[in-house]
């Protein structure tokens, strides 16, 4: 029996690139004779006329499927989604702007079907076209998380990867809310190749990711998979109760030892200001952690579909 493949697109505003994407990955499944595809699209949200280009290519070639979400409900969504309603043996998430290289999936194909590989994921040796502050706080980002929590993110990581039925199925028994994909894939283990290759710039259309974006993205990140922050700001708490302890032994020594009256209102607002400061960086740690118990103690669905030529449809 031939096996089968699905290839998961994630789709917002993405009218420009779907043809150009379609056409790219028509060729590699002609030359990938010897599996079968088929091509899930999740519309997730869009506001321009990604829709209506999805259906008219299932039209004209009926492996083309997909899911159109009632409104945005971001590309984590739009990933499980996908998961969730494959069928194939093999599974690949991908972008429709062909940062992706679909050219990489026979290579990928055969890493797990020859070599054992449970899944072949893909990473960025090189951030080319990319803002320099952007691709600095990136690469902070991925040694922070990695010396905080217990999963190991690689450095460039894309979500483009090639996995096995076994390893889908382990990750959609995840259930969270909150969900960060890249953090996932590292925690459910299974044998991982990695391909490396240099960035590819948007073939069409503008990047839905801007910096404040990611800067959430990289919270949810964090506080997914690390209690770290947590840890840190008790230690912070302890540090300024232990120096306010010694400062005021040495607010009392001074004045009985010397007789020098403790003077000067602006510093002892710089340092209600700081020591304030401090307490409310605390605070919004506990807060973050709180919300996220808060969003997945309200069991709400991960997304919702208002339109599917996909028979069985789950969240």
């Amino acid at each position: 029996m031939r096996k089968l493949l699905s290839v998961i697109v994630s789709c917002y505003n993405e009218e420009e690139t779907i043809p150009i994407f379609y056409k790219e990955i028509c060729k590699v499944s002609k030359e990938m004779k010897y599996i079968d595809f088929e091509f899930i699209f999740i519309n997730d949200g869009s506001r321009d006329n990604t829709l209506n280009v999805i259906k008219d290519l299932n039209k004209k070639d009926k492996r083309v499927k997909y899911l159109s979400f009632s409104r945005n409900f971001g590309k984590e969504a739009a990933m499980y989604a996908g998961l969730v309603s494959s069928r194939g043996d093999y599974i690949t998430l991908m972008d429709a702007d062909l940062q992706d290289p679909p050219s990489l999936l026979e290579k990928m194909y055969k890493l797990i079907t020859e070599e054992g590989f449970d899944c072949v994921g893909t990473r960025r040796v090189t951030r080319r076209g990319e803002p320099q502050i952007r691709s600095f706080f990136a690469r902070m980002f991925y040694k922070l998380i990695n010396k905080m929590s217990n999963v190991e993110l690689v450095d460039g990581a894309r979500d483009y990867r090639l996995m096995t039925r076994q390893m889908v199925d382990a990750i959609l028994s995840l259930k969270e809310y909150k969900r960060f994909s890249k953090g996932l894939f590292s925690f459910v283990g299974f044998k991982t190749k990695w391909l490396e290759y240099e960035n590819i710039e948007r073939v069409a259309g503008e990047t839905k990711w801007n910096f404040w974006k990611l800067f959430i993205y990289a919270i949810d990140g964090i506080t997914a998979f690390s209690t770290a922050p947590l840890v840190i700001s008790a230690v912070v708490g302890f540090i300024f109760c232990f120096l306010s302890f010694i400062m005021i032994l040495v607010i009392i020594i001074r004045t009985l030892v010397f007789g020098d009256p403790v003077s000067g209102w602006p510093s002892l607002v710089c340092i209600i200001f700081m020591v304030s400061g401090i307490q409310l960086f605390c605070l919004g740690i506990m807060g973050q952690y709180l919300a996220n118990t808060y969003l997945e103690t309200k069991n709400r669905p991960i997304y919702i579909v208002k339109e599917s030529n996909i028979d069985d449809k789950k969240n």
